[in-house]
Parts: structure tokens; sequence; C-alpha cells
């Protein structure tokens, strides 16, 4: 642990990973210090399951891929995993077969949802809604793969996923609904009662008085009808203002 400690600190490996050695891309043959190295450069990916051997970032050595140099005993990574050829420094990882690669853990925090088909932190056992292999799909923000991606994942109330950066990304620019179905992706009651206040503030001119609008609800999905205003179309049933407009103004019979 030490010399992969040491190898570490003299700025072994690349921007993604802290490593002692490189890569053998078994499609190309060339050396690189790993799979995400290799595919910013080339036109094709690199299978790391695949990957058979390495070479030693210090006495440049081609040899089977294991954790330790077989030349001058050099600890290619505090971390190792024979399945995915992965070496890092130690950052608690853990390799989870049904995942089918290495998490980030400590593994204790995490377990696997058989339906979602990934890792998800262990306070959202019981409390997610499940998408089948939702995971296999990419983020609908960045067009990304998420089951593979070093970036953390966001798990929605409604039960989709996408990176916690492109969460971040959305939410900083006003927007607050899944990309994917509509639904609110956070808690907005407190936003629908402040526009409830402004509404009540802001009557509409006489001529819209009497006017209403067939909706549909994003968040419950419920169909109705609702006064018409520029600032907002609520949902007679769950209170959101998440709605969609359907048709034309519906003029309201008024009693004589």
């Amino acid at each position: 642990m030490a010399a992969a400690a040491a190898a570490a600190g003299e700025g072994a490996g690349c921007e993604h990973y802290r490593r002692a050695c490189r890569l053998q891309a078994p499609c190309c043959g060339k050396l690189y210090t790993c799979r995400l190295c290799h595919d910013e450069a080339e036109n094709h990916q690199l299978d790391r399951f695949k990957v058979t051997h390495v070479q030693c970032a210090k006495c440049e050595i081609v040899q089977k891929v294991q954790k330790s140099c077989e030349s001058c005993q050099t600890e290619f990574g505090e971390y190792y995993c024979d399945t995915c050829h992965l070496f890092d420094v130690d950052k608690q990882q853990y390799h989870c077969l049904l995942c089918g690669i290495c998490r980030i853990g400590p593994e204790d925090n995490f377990f696997h949802c058989g339906k979602c088909n990934l890792c998800l932190a262990t306070h959202l056992r019981g409390k997610h809604k499940c998408v089948e292999n939702v995971s296999r799909q990419n983020c609908p923000v960045c067009m990304e793969d998420i089951h593979t991606s070093r970036i953390g994942a966001l798990v929605l109330d409604c039960g989709h996923l996408l990176h916690r950066t492109c969460h971040e990304m959305l939410f900083n620019k006003g927007a607050y609904r899944c990309p994917l179905c509509m639904r609110s992706a956070t808690d907005m009651t407190k936003y629908w009662e402040e526009l409830d206040s402004e509404i009540a503030q802001t009557p509409m001119p006489t001529d819209y008085l009497n006017m209403a609008v067939k909706i549909m609800c994003n968040d419950c999905q419920l169909h109705s009808t609702a006064p018409f205003h520029v600032l907002g179309l609520k949902c007679s049933g769950c209170g959101s203002y998440n709605t969609a407009q359907d048709g034309g103004l519906i003029a309201l019979q008024t009693q004589q």
C-alpha cells in the first residue's frame, strides 16, 4: 500500500484515477492509463472486462493484469478489482455482482434494488419508486450513460434518474420538473402557496373573469377544469400549478 500511495503522490495516474500502471487496450493494443483516457482519444471504446495486460508505470514492464508489478513489486493501486480491472486509491470501493461493476462505498451504506437494477443508498430502501432497469437509460439531460458513470446519480420522487450535476444545472436555471415525466422533482408546496397569494392579489381583466380552461395535472394526472389566470392554472385535486392547458378558453355560465 505504501508503494501505491507513494506513486499516487508522485502524480501517477490521470485525471480520472490514481494508479501506477497503464492498461493495454484489447481492441487496439495501445497503452492508456484508464478506459476513459482511451475512449477520449480513440473512435472506439475500451472494454474493461477484456483487459489482460498492463504496463507498470515505474519499470514499464508489460505483464498480465494483477495488483502489483511482477518485476519491481510496485503496487498499482490500493484498490484493485480483478473483474473490472479497476486500479485506484482506496475510496472504500466495492464490486457489486448484480450491477456488474465497482461502486464507491462503503458497501454497508448501499443496497442493490432488484427492479431498478442498481445500487441505492440504504435510506432509500422501501422509500423510492421503482422503475425497471432505470439506470440502463441515459441521463435525459446530457444523454450520457448513467449506469457506469463516475458522476453520482439522483433518484427523483417519480423514480427516474439523472446525474446530480445535471439536476443542479436544471434547478439553478429554474427548472423544477423531471425531464421525462414532467412531475415536480422537489417539494413545491411553499411556492404553490406563494402563487395562490399572488393570483388572489392579481385579478384578471373583466373580459376574462368568468373564463376557465381544461387542464391536466403533471403531478397527480387529474383532468379537470380550472379558472383561467395568466400566472397559473391550479389543479383542483392536489393543488399543484404544474399543469398543462388542454384546449381553449371556456366561458362559465353566470347566475342571473
